[in-house]
């Protein structure tokens, strides 16, 4: 008999659920309610709510639109950094699942892949190959978690956050209250400034594989 549905069907309606309603509103009975079809009729497709979370995960990869390398593995980086940061920027509500579920499917490591490709163009050893790729991956979700904090914890913007946390710091914690001032600013420039930062400690261990000794 034909399936219904398709995967990819039944994971972009878990992603629009998640994205419009939020996290908590990704049911299997609201997620069939948007197929037109029984609950019971997705335990063909998926076994349970881990499951379904992971293709949430696994359609949140699939927007990441990895970008074709250069051969700067600098810029190739910085590029595949972006579009993961976009990517996950873009769904707010499913950012607790993009850090703490795996993906269920080899495609959805591409955008993985194109960054330790482009980090590996600098020549780095094994060892530091891997120290870059989870630094890198690091910064980008970590930076896209701090900014999302807002929607994630109810507040309305990035300005509302950063009110909050200088009203908790002033006066004890002068240098926080500070930063919290800061943390108002645009997001693309923070997120730029702190990738410099990032690629210029790999940059000082990375070597062109002509130069090991």
């Amino acid at each position: 008999m034909r399936a219904r549905f398709t995967l990819a069907e039944i994971q972009w309606h878990a992603l629009d659920i998640v994205d419009r309603d939020g996290l908590p509103a990704l049911t299997m009975r609201s997620l069939a309610a948007a197929l037109r079809t029984g609950p019971m009729t997705l335990y063909n497709y998926v076994d349970g709510r881990e499951a379904l979370e992971e293709l949430v995960v696994d359609a949140v990869s699939a927007c990441v639109h990895v970008p074709e390398p250069t051969g700067d593995w600098a810029a190739d980086t910085r590029a595949v950094a972006t579009a993961l940061w976009r990517a996950v920027r873009a769904h707010p509500a499913a950012v607790p699942l993009v850090l703490t579920r795996r993906t269920s499917s080899p495609a959805s490591l591409a955008p993985a892949e194109a960054l330790a490709s482009a980090l590996a163009g600098g020549g780095l050893g094994e060892d530091d190959l891997l120290v870059a790729f989870r630094t890198v991956m690091s910064f980008v979700m970590g930076i896209a978690q701090a900014e999302l904090a807002g929607p994630l914890t109810r507040e309305t913007t990035r300005e509302s956050a950063a009110r909050r946390m200088s009203t908790l710091a002033e006066g004890s914690l002068p240098t926080l209250a500070g930063l919290a001032h800061l943390g108002a600013a645009l997001a693309d420039q923070e997120f730029e400034r702190g990738l410099d930062m990032v690629l210029a400690g790999i940059r000082q261990v990375a070597v062109r594989p002509h130069d090991r000794g």
